[in-house]
């Protein structure tokens, strides 16, 4: 089945790009679009998405702040933030506000077609300096190593791959598992681990494993 998508950007270059790559995409659907938060906020409710592909700076209301108040409305839709912003602040705030993705513009299209399919997978796909700073800011809380702990044996290969950068398809290959298999070995560990992205996923990973952490960027 085909991965439902909407796009909010602010835009009209932006949105027609994305929206042509989507429609050129096997398994992938466009069905909406929108130029501002107050039209997604009226149009999303009534035809929800898979995903959204969200950007930051729209007129009048932030994307952060349409995310925080679409997310209770449409549980099951999955935001993914396409923005030209890597501060940390908006990282965070998309982050709380119940984005579990966070792409910047510059991706590839590949990597952002990959990064749709993850995000839907039940993954939290994040651009590499934006998961190094996830990284950076977590790093210094103390209960990692007894979380960590708490994994199975399985859920702790897994966790190493995932935390490494390992695509689902790389960890199934390793470890000779199918990829929905991983996907739910993915879910038991952000609910054990308490975390929403693959950034935070890293930070305790390497919290309790330091000797381990890879160079800072």
């Amino acid at each position: 089945m085909a991965i439902r998508i909407s796009i909010v950007d602010d835009h009209a270059l932006t949105r027609d790009v994305l929206a042509e790559l989507i429609r050129q995409t096997p398994l992938l659907r466009f069905i909406s679009s929108y130029s501002d938060s107050a039209s997604a906020l009226e149009g999303l409710p009534r035809d929800p998405p898979d995903v959204v592909l969200m950007d930051i700076n729209l007129p009048n209301l932030s994307g952060i702040e349409c995310v925080r108040r679409l997310k209770p409305l449409l549980p099951k839709t999955q935001f993914l933030m396409l923005t030209v912003y890597e501060d940390a602040e908006n990282i965070f705030k998309a982050l709380a506000a119940g984005a579990t993705g966070y792409l910047l513009k510059t991706t590839r299209q590949q990597d952002l077609v990959a990064g749709i399919r993850q995000i839907h997978a039940g993954g939290s796909p994040m651009s590499g300096d934006i998961a190094r700073k996830v990284v950076r800011s977590f790093a210094t809380e103390q209960d990692n190593s007894t979380k960590v702990e708490a994994l199975s044996a399985r859920e702790q290969e897994v966790l190493g791959l995932l935390a490494q950068g390992s695509l689902y398809k790389e960890i199934a290959a390793a470890l000779h598992v199918g990829i929905p298999t991983v996907c739910t070995h993915v879910r038991h560990i952000y609910k054990k681990l308490q975390v929403h992205s693959r950034g935070q996923v890293a930070a305790k990973y390497f919290g309790a494993r330091p000797d381990q952490r890879p160079p800072s960027a």
